[in-house]
């Protein structure tokens, strides 16, 4: 079986695999693709969603919002965790207007080595040809309709906390500008591992965590690694900033709700992806509030850390890490979380092992008890922030270190 990250063009049969940074050959694409939305993939699961049963003769319409442009752009499929072969009948791409409608006019038909349809192995992900859709930049919301005449058997997905936009309905709707015949809708993203563009600039970034980075309790657009990306463009460094945050997540221990450890899925979420020069590393909290026999210690949560900057520096990618917010209140919080949270953050700060830190967790304290959030930024639940605390994270970054 090939690797995750590694794409394979179809049309009918299966060709060579190309590297995620390049687009395939025999159709003679430019090969300058960045990465300007992705999503971390996962198992599907037994909570409310569509993706234990997957599709059969639907269309599913999903609306993700880029954060960087360019001339041409490409979907990536994925069938990471598929029991079968999945067959897509055929996709569009559209600008996204309200709803599960889109622009009048900008929908755009998708080929897989210049086929509509196409086949993608289990394990493996898909890259389109490439698709010139006009007015393309950072902050469009770009609507990916995909059809599946065939039963696709469960859904690998990303599980968006309550938000997120997809839209289904029976049968092929792919031409259906006015979403009228989208009468369901849900969170979460299906198949849809990643958007590409061709475009010039320096990089890109990917924000790498748990369910804080994946932004649970905030809106579309709020989340920080969003957030950021709105400062760098601002500053006249428009860079995409990419989401790897996937609720529930732990840097050692798998999942069958929260997916693969982060050890185990950080090649395929972060170095993989094509453009990336900086990754955002904010995980542990969930080892660290884990009440699994034998617990975690912090030099294991310690070793992983390393394990992520030996990767990532293997590959030529800057990598920052980031100190764990305060949580004291949360279910998570225990006397020994506590001090496990305390040792970690104190290496994170002092080691100079990372290339740079940012420190979440003093931002975002409480200044009368630095082991609670500040009351400003909390939730409610006294792990996750509100919208002031994810902004808070993302004014906390120096955009100097990215």
């Amino acid at each position: 079986m090939r690797r995750s990250g590694d794409f394979l063009g179809l049309a009918g049969l299966l060709v060579a695999a190309v590297p995620s940074s390049h687009s395939a050959a025999a159709t003679g694409q430019a090969t300058s693709w960045r990465a300007a939305w992705l999503t971390a993939m996962q198992r599907p699961n037994a909570n409310p969603n569509w993706s234990r049963q997957g599709f059969a003769d639907q269309s599913v319409r999903q609306i993700v919002r880029l954060t960087a442009g360019g001339a041409k752009l490409r979907i990536r499929l994925s069938n990471q965790y598929g029991d079968r072969p999945l067959r897509v009948t055929g996709a569009t791409v559209a600008r996204a207007a309200e709803g599960a409608g889109v622009e009048s006019g900008s929908t755009r038909a998708v080929k897989f080595g210049g086929a509509g349809a196409v086949s993608v192995a289990v394990g493996a992900q898909v890259a389109s040809d490439a698709i010139a859709l006009p007015a393309m930049g950072s902050g469009v919301r770009l609507a990916v309709t995909l059809y599946f005449a065939e039963a696709t058997g469960p859904a690998t997905f990303h599980e968006y906390g309550a938000i997120g936009a997809s839209y289904r309905a029976a049968g092929d709707q792919r031409e259906d500008a006015s979403g009228a015949a989208y009468r369901e809708s849900g969170g979460g993203w299906y198949f849809l591992a990643g958007v590409d563009t061709v475009a010039s600039g320096e990089g890109g970034v990917v924000a790498f965590g748990d369910s804080v980075t994946n932004g649970y309790r905030t809106t579309p657009g709020r989340r920080y690694p969003d957030l950021l990306a709105g400062r760098l463009a601002a500053a006249g460094r428009p860079m995409p900033v990419l989401n790897a945050g996937l609720g529930g997540n732990r840097l050692l221990t798998d999942s069958a709700c929260s997916g693969e450890r982060g050890l185990a899925r950080f090649a395929r979420d972060v170095l993989d992806q094509p453009g990336i020069t900086t990754a955002i590393v904010l995980i542990g909290v969930n080892d660290i509030g884990s009440t699994e026999v034998p617990a975690i210690t912090s030099a294991q949560l310690i070793a992983g850390y390393r394990t992520l900057i030996q990767e990532a520096h293997s590959r030529g990618i800057r990598i920052i890490g980031v100190t764990i917010p305060p949580f004291r209140g949360a279910t998570a919080h225990t006397a020994r979380s506590e001090q496990l949270w305390t040792t970690v953050n104190t290496w994170i700060r002092t080691s100079g092992e990372f290339d740079a830190t940012a420190d979440f967790a003093s931002s975002l304290a409480d200044p009368a008890d630095p082991t609670r959030l500040s009351p400003g930024y909390d939730s409610g639940d006294h792990l996750h922030p509100n919208a002031l605390g994810y902004r808070a994270m993302a004014d906390t970054l120096d955009l100097a270190t990215l």
